[in-house]
């Protein structure tokens, strides 16, 4: 089986080491700090051997160097991380499969917040490692890519099961949280999981990761189709009204 360690990183971001059993295998799921991530490793007492990067930010790749340099890992993923350095030992894009161990997790082509953001999904498991494309109750903002690339790769994730579980890179869940009350104030599923948010937090405990499940009945982003009436877009095309919500929350 595999084992995830999940642990707080820079200002907000989570790391994620993800090991087989069988293989000794580690994945590092991004690089936002290279010491963080050999520590976590050294703790675990898993040897850090690939670099799954989903794209290119340097809070999401910019430990690459450092953590090869220590290791030797091989470094995958999309042709863009090349622009902080080093391209990748091995670049993926869609269709991609990519192994640790006997754990196979195929790349999806997420792009929207970078052009080439990628997700990795271990299909067998029902997990995804999904970056910046999605958040709890949020997504990432459009730095380089269109509402309508944007809410095609949010629709690909909403294909994965019900019950998957989602790995996001950041801890914004509060104030996703309180944009996603002001456009859906009448979402009895939303106003519980405020609740049930604020108990982490208060708590000190991660938000992340969530379930498919909890995202499509809660998270504004999902739900953009069901509220073009509301963000007075009634006769809008599904990525249209998506396009008008994260327009509404990057002014929020």
């Amino acid at each position: 089986m595999i084992h995830i360690r999940q642990f707080p990183c820079l200002k907000d971001n989570y790391g994620f080491l993800v090991h087989d059993d069988a293989s000794g295998e580690t994945a590092a799921i991004d690089t936002p700090d290279a010491d963080a991530y050999l520590a976590e490793a050294r703790a675990a007492g898993w040897r850090i051997t690939q670099i799954w990067n989903t794209h290119w930010h340097p809070d999401h790749a910019g430990g690459n160097a450092a953590i090869k340099a220590a290791t030797g890992a091989v470094v995958i993923g999309p042709s863009e991380v090349s622009r902080i350095g080093q391209a990748p030992d091995r670049i993926v894009d869609e269709g991609d499969t990519v192994a640790l161990g006997a754990h196979a997790a195929r790349v999806l082509d997420v792009g929207g917040h970078t052009l080439g953001h990628i997700a990795f999904v271990f299909d067998a498991e029902k997990i995804a490692f999904v970056g910046d494309a999605l958040f709890a109750m949020g997504c990432g903002r459009l730095f380089e890519g269109t509402p309508q690339q944007m809410w095609t790769s949010l629709t690909k994730l909403t294909q994965l099961p019900d019950d998957a579980t989602l790995y996001c890179a950041h801890e914004y869940t509060e104030s996703n949280l309180r944009f996603a009350l002001s456009v859906d104030p009448d979402n009895a599923a939303l106003q519980a999981r405020a609740i049930e948010v604020k108990t982490l937090r208060d708590a000190g405990k991660p938000t992340v990761p969530m379930t498919l499940a909890q995202e499509k009945a809660t998270n504004p982003f999902l739900r953009a189709p069901l509220l073009k009436e509301r963000i007075g877009k009634p006769g809008a095309a599904d990525w249209e009204a998506f396009g008008k919500v994260r327009e509404m929350k990057d002014n929020f």
